[in-house]
């Protein structure tokens, strides 16, 4: 993609709450001269216990209103989404869609000697199978872990608690006998869920010394400044926010996530989204 326009590229990032700020956070390292429309659908998440068809709708709906407000190139930083929803947004839109699913089986592939890899997600993601369809379609094999636990305790606060390494020791046991019991021999551990990023260091010290972590948030803003990898030109405004809910929630949770302050979020009205 190369932009022939003066100003800066607007990019806009979408997710069904907080945990894409990671994305954003590594988004805004990679690409300090592009604009970033972020929109969090806090007021219908969480979209793991909804039908395929509704969270394509949401998602849809979320993806044309940052298209509306200038969005040039779509991040969708949203794991469920990305599973069910893509191939819609990508038939609905104009602009290019990249999805975090597909960012970290690239990754996977790229630094997976073994061809043997490992995923933790949530329930949603791991029941939809999407990693390992996208793993296997880059003759990688994965075995995949639901981790049920981890965003409320992110969203808690308690990254560096007794608490949660006890749960990620727990989940890790698990893991790796599921994968001695399919013969595999993992060096990659695929994090597959936008907040796991935040407990990047204590995965690490819970995983075996030789498996290598692959951050989706870290991975997905590199393969995205990769895609537009033309300078841009011009003084990229600050981020713009949007939120379906909560905006002082947004503000205080997401500062967490996108390691700044968020000084505004625009709340956006359901029924108006809808109607549009």
């Amino acid at each position: 993609m190369n932009p022939s326009h003066s100003h800066p590229l607007r990019i806009g990032v979408f997710d069904s709450g907080f945990g894409g700020l990671t994305v954003l956070r590594a988004l805004l390292r990679e690409l300090p001269q592009a604009e970033f429309l972020y929109f969090g659908d806090t007021a219908r998440l969480p979209y793991g216990a909804k039908s395929r068809e509704t969270i394509a709708r949401y998602a849809v709906s979320a993806a044309e209103f940052l298209v509306r407000q200038g969005a040039e190139y779509l991040v969708i930083a949203c794991n469920t989404a990305s599973a069910l929803a893509l191939d819609d947004l990508r038939a609905a839109l104009d602009i290019p869609v990249l999805g975090v699913v597909e960012t970290g089986a690239n990754a996977a592939q790229a630094h997976s000697h073994s061809g043997d890899v490992l995923v933790i997600a949530t329930a949603a993601t791991v029941e939809s199978h999407a990693y390992a369809t996208a793993c296997a379609e880059r003759n990688l094999r994965a075995v995949e872990k639901a981790c049920p636990l981890l965003v409320p305790l992110v969203e808690e606060g308690w990254i560096d608690h007794p608490v949660t390494r006890e749960v990620l020791s727990i989940y890790f046991t698990e893991l790796m006998h599921q994968s001695k019991a399919a013969a595999l021999a993992p060096d990659t551990l695929l994090l597959g869920c936008t907040h796991y990023p935040l407990l990047r260091e204590p995965i690490e010290q819970a995983i075996p010394a030789q498996i290598r972590v692959i951050d989706s948030a870290e991975v997905t803003a590199a393969q995205v400044a990769a895609a537009v990898h033309a300078p841009q030109a011009g003084t990229p405004a600050a981020p713009r926010f949007f939120a379906t809910d909560s905006p002082a929630k947004f503000q205080r949770l997401g500062s967490r996530f996108l390691g700044q302050p968020i000084e505004h979020v625009e709340l956006i009205d359901l029924e108006a989204l809808e109607a549009l």
